[in-house]
Parts: structure tokens; sequence; C-alpha cells
């Protein structure tokens, strides 16, 4: 395990203080699973915490971009969403088949009663944060 930078924009955590209690509980733990997997990722030394699009999103330098976001049109749910025109969320899809619920090629969807599936989580987020890495390889090296 390396030990990982975090550079934070404090912007990152006014959001955080606009959730419900609830949903601010669910989208803390997919924050604390996307900086654990970071901090376990070979060649992840440094990560981002900004907000892009006004969503907590998460960039390591060899990465592809991760955000998480709920939103008030869609209150049953909340959602860890990837660049669509990269091959993640396809790859997911196929590795991890009906683990996930997906949004299209952008999202992992997660139901605000269900389990987050956190090994099969975590992958995806490693593959995230070592996209241009392993985006050449056959499904992302899985």
């Amino acid at each position: 395990m390396s030990t990982l930078t975090i550079k934070q924009d404090p912007r990152v955590e006014e959001k955080f203080q606009t959730y419900p209690g609830k949903i601010k509980a669910k989208l803390t733990h997919l924050r604390r699973l996307i900086l654990e997997t970071a901090a376990e990722t070979e060649g992840v030394n440094e990560i981002e915490e900004t907000l892009k699009w006004g969503e907590p999103s998460f960039l390591a330098k060899k990465g592809s971009t991760i955000r998480i976001d709920w939103k008030a049109k869609a209150p049953g749910q909340y959602a860890i969403y990837f660049k669509c025109t990269s091959k993640l969320v396809p790859t997911f899809r196929e590795v991890y088949g009906d683990t996930f619920q997906y949004e299209k090629n952008r999202a992992i969807l997660f139901g605000l009663d269900g389990d987050v599936p956190e090994e099969e989580l975590k992958d995806c987020i490693a593959l995230a944060l070592q996209y241009h890495k392993v985006k050449g390889l056959p499904l992302l090296g899985k």
C-alpha cells in the first residue's frame, strides 16, 4: 500500500452538507471506498477530490474521472459515474453482469436500501483509477 496524497477542494465538503442525512451516509461510504481503493492501487500516489458538474469527483494522474452523486429527481437511488466514452462501464457489465445495475455506459446505480458489493466495486474503481494504463488491454486486464 502506497502513501496516498489527497488534494481536496473544500467545495466537496460543502456539497456533502447539502445531501439529506441517509444520502450523505451512502455517498460518504462511496467516497471512503474510492479513497481506500486509491491507497491500495499500485501506481496511484495522488488523487484529486474536486467538484465536476457540481458533483464530488475523483481523479488520479493516469486514471479516468470518477463522480458520485444523488439526484432529487431519482430519490430512491444514488450513483457512481464514469466517463461514458470510456470502456469502463461496458467492461464492468461484461465482467460483473447483474452484480450491478447500470445506467447506459456512464454509471453504476445503487438503491438506498440495497447493499454495495464492495469488493467488486473496488475492482471497478481501481480500473478507473488506472484507466489510461489498462485501456488497451482486453477487458481492461480483467
